[in-house]
């Protein structure tokens, strides 16, 4: 059943999106510039990742030096089918390869490795990636892949956003420092908010982004390839993703950034008739949008789920998500406004 449905998200064509290059370097460098030495002497895992297509294993293949990586590791998958190996085309990697059987019908995953400057041009590249095959079809959830896993300092990739509550699981299983995309309502799934409440996890420099992916499906909604066009980007090959975030488990400097708050009197003169109602359910106000934060009240405030794009725990604490006394969702009036974060200022707490 886990290989039927890995298959099936990656046929899935809502899945099937490659990250911009210069996207990951301008998450990487919020990172790096909390801290410089972040990666040295470290190995980073790249699952889900084909060199081929994504630009993940091409940025650290070509940041290797700069970075002073140890070793870096990128698998795709293959799911193993009929149709796949009817359908099957060699990768430039192969088809340049004196040991690949054009031949042979491969439903292999693939394992790249970068260790050393392979081709003696005097620098570490993506030209000095080395590959084989796996002994499987490269399912995360494999022994094969787990074991690269446990040998990696870090998982940075861009997993299938449909399997994205399992993938993060298995990364939390592994104990590895991460950074990873993923929609912005996987901050509501069950499984991931008591992470960010626990401080395991939490959100990356980039959040609530509307990126521009490149895609293998024909882009037919208008406004979304005028966006793209925009944007600088083919909106033949390229598709408007909404909504999208990174999370991680790794410093960065955004997350120490402390926001500046307004008085409960200042906002209700400027704040266009906003007035701080409890909810039907629990004892806390609701706070429509985060800059209306009062920095002078003392009790439980209800905030959207963007508010983790401004979350400080050091000037907050997070109290519980969603629901109210009743465990049923808030309300106000009867009306369940859109899921809600329940937080209280950390200064104030007694």
């Amino acid at each position: 059943m886990a290989k039927t449905n890995l298959a099936k998200a990656k046929a899935d064509k809502n899945d099937e999106f490659y990250t911009q290059y210069t996207d990951i370097q301008k998450e990487v460098n919020n990172y790096l510039e909390y801290n410089p030495h972040l990666f040295k002497d470290k190995i980073i895992f790249l699952p889900c990742d084909d060199p081929e297509w994504s630009n993940f294993t091409k940025f650290f293949a070509q940041n290797f030096t700069r970075f002073g990586l140890k070793k870096l590791i990128s698998t795709s998958y293959a799911p193993e089918s009929k149709n796949i190996k009817a359908t099957y085309a060699p990768s430039l990697f192969e088809q340049n390869d004196p040991k690949f059987d054009k031949k042979k019908t491969i439903t292999n995953g693939k394992i790249f490795t970068l260790t050393s400057d392979r081709t003696g041009d005097g620098k570490i590249d993506v030209n000095d990636l080395e590959w084989e095959y796996l002994k499987g079809d490269g399912d995360f959830r494999s022994a094969e892949i787990k074991k690269l896993r446990d040998e990696a300092d870090f998982i940075i990739t861009n997993p299938p956003f449909s399997l994205f509550r399992e993938f993060l699981m298995w990364i939390m299983e592994g104990r590895k420092q991460f950074l990873i995309l993923g929609n912005m309502n996987a901050i509501t799934y069950k499984e991931v908010f008591p992470l960010i409440k626990e401080n395991k996890i939490w959100a990356g420099a980039g959040f609530n982004m509307s990126m521009v992916y490149r895609s293998p499906n024909k882009n037919v909604l208008e406004a979304n390839r005028k966006f793209v066009q925009q944007k600088g980007y083919d909106p033949e090959l390229h598709i408007k993703v909404p909504a999208v975030n990174w999370y991680t488990n790794i410093p960065h400097a955004k997350r120490f950034q402390k926001m500046e708050f307004m008085s409960i009197k200042k906002i209700e003169k400027h704040g266009k008739g906003i007035k701080f109602i409890k909810y039907d359910n629990y004892d806390a106000i609701e706070i429509p949008l985060v800059k209306f934060i009062p920095i002078d009240y003392e009790g439980l405030m209800g905030v959207p789920i963007t508010f983790l794009q401004n979350y400080n725990p050091e000037q907050f604490e997070l109290i519980k998500f969603r629901k109210g006394d009743n465990d049923k969702d808030l309300t106000i009036n009867g009306k369940c406004p859109y899921f809600r974060i329940i937080i209280k200022h950390k200064s104030q707490k007694k």
